[in-house]
Parts: C-alpha cells; sequence; structure tokens
C-alpha cells in the first residue's frame, strides 16, 4: 500500500510542472521529436532533454528511435495495447 502512495506521488510531482504539462498535452495529440517539442514551447533542447528524462523515468513517455533522431510519445497505447 505505502509503495502504491509513493508511486501515485511521484507522478503527481511530475504532473506539477507546467513544462512537463505541456509536453504531455502535445505529446497526447501525437508523436513528436524535440525539435517539434522545444519549437511549440519555446524550450531549449536541454530544457527539453532534461524534462523529457523525467517523464521517461516516470513512465509516462516513452522514446523511439527512428533514424538519427528519437520521437516521444505518452507510451499509452504501448501499455494498452493487446
Amino acid at each position: 500500500m505505502k509503495a502504491d502512495l509513493r508511486d501515485q506521488a511521484q507522478g503527481f510531482g511530475l504532473l506539477s510542472d507546467p513544462t512537463r504539462l505541456g509536453i504531455l498535452s502535445l505529446l497526447a495529440k501525437g508523436p513528436k521529436n524535440i525539435t517539434a517539442l522545444c519549437k511549440a514551447l519555446g524550450l531549449k533542447p536541454p530544457t527539453a532533454s532534461h524534462h523529457l528524462g523525467l517523464l521517461r523515468m516516470g513512465r509516462l513517455v516513452v522514446g523511439t528511435r527512428q533514424g538519427k533522431s528519437v520521437v516521444y510519445s505518452t507510451g499509452f497505447w504501448q501499455r494498452h495495447a493487446g
């Protein structure tokens, strides 16, 4: 029970940042690469990478390599397929 509550608290903590909410909002509309995310949110790549890393660690976002770039998505469909 306590572990579940800790996981939920961590998830809410990840969602408490406006930048991460913006990233998730964009990714909810479809997969995007870091260039598209930076352009849409007015972020510098290191800032976007930092927030994407936190979202990946929280399993809210997944990255898929496509050639030389990585395309990010919410991962919802990968988790709920089947």
